[in-house]
């Protein structure tokens, strides 16, 4: 008997993604979201502690009762979510609620709201070349929080298993130039393509730009001494020149004499960890304890 395929049913008659499965899937593809978990109930509310929503700046999963309470929710997060200039502020704030008089809700209760706020991934690193070295970065920086793009000249490079990896995104990149000029802000760039003059044209572009986080090339030291000489004469200058690690992965010890794709792999993304630790913000340390315990020990319903 053959069974007929089951045909995926129209978006408007699917369940609404529920907050636990948005969660998932934004902290999978590090993209900045919110987290809403109502964390204490006096008097009369909606819903019990326990009770969770996810917020983004353009969609909400799941609800904390609806009405204008979860509407002043909704808008603390994306306050923080949108930031001052332009990055979302991460961190915890705890926000209380009362639901009568002004709210314009009859519950009469008070409610406080645990908003956690995930700004999504904060380092972004631009690979060139899908060759053996490339293959090898890209599935030792997986478990990373790290938005990856993963560009190579060459048609059909990339593997199969690349679709379905988060946070990685594969391009055709035959005009170097105007893959650099697309990349955003403060990139860790590694250049290992199959073509040296290819090398040279990206990081020339990339030194050009002036607000590359980080520069790596592989190949040999007499290939940079060759690179760094016709940089030079192309107009960069010593200070520029230095913030080039060629070769890769000698920072953190180098490969020990091990020279295959994988080790080479290894070194530079154990050189490149620290050069992507970002500073320990305030808001990084969680909530007053004083704040904490003054939420949980008074019931008080206004």
């Amino acid at each position: 008997m053959t069974v007929a395929p089951q045909s995926t049913p129209p978006a408007s008659e699917r369940r609404p993604e529920s907050w636990h499965a948005a969660l998932h899937r934004l902290q999978r593809d590090g993209a900045p979201h919110a987290l809403a978990t109502q964390v204490t109930s006096a008097g009369s509310t909606p819903r019990e502690p326990g009770a969770r929503m996810v917020i983004t700046l353009d969609a909400v999963f799941d609800t904390l009762g609806g009405g204008t309470f979860e509407y002043q929710v909704i808008e603390a997060a994306r306050a923080r979510l949108a930031g001052k200039d332009g990055s979302a502020e991460g961190g915890l704030s705890l926000e209380a609620f009362s639901l009568g008089g002004r709210s314009g809700q009859c519950c009469g209760g008070f409610v406080n709201v645990l908003v956690e706020v995930f700004p999504g991934s904060a380092t972004t690193l631009a690979l060139f070349g899908a060759g053996h070295v490339g293959t090898e970065l890209v599935r030792l920086a997986a478990p990373l929080p790290w938005q990856v793009r993963w560009h190579d000249s060459r048609e059909a490079i990339f593997p199969d298993w690349a679709a379905e990896q988060p946070r990685l995104a594969c391009r055709h990149a035959p005009n170097p130039a105007a893959a650099v000029a697309a990349l955003p802000p403060n990139t860790h760039a590694l250049v290992l393509t199959h073509d040296h003059a290819e090398d040279l044209t990206l990081v020339d572009a990339l030194l050009a730009r002036g607000d590359v986080a980080s520069l790596g090339l592989i190949g040999s030291t007499s290939k940079w001494a060759s690179f760094r000489s016709r940089l030079g004469k192309a107009g960069h200058d010593e200070a520029t020149l230095a913030r080039v690690r060629c070769p890769i992965g000698m920072a953190a010890g180098g490969t020990g004499g091990d020279k295959t794709p994988y080790a080479i792999a290894l070194a530079t993304l154990a050189e490149l960890l620290p050069l992507t630790a970002n500073v320990e913000r305030p808001d990084q340390r969680g909530l007053d304890p004083a704040v904490l315990r003054a939420a949980f020990n008074t019931t008080t319903v206004t």
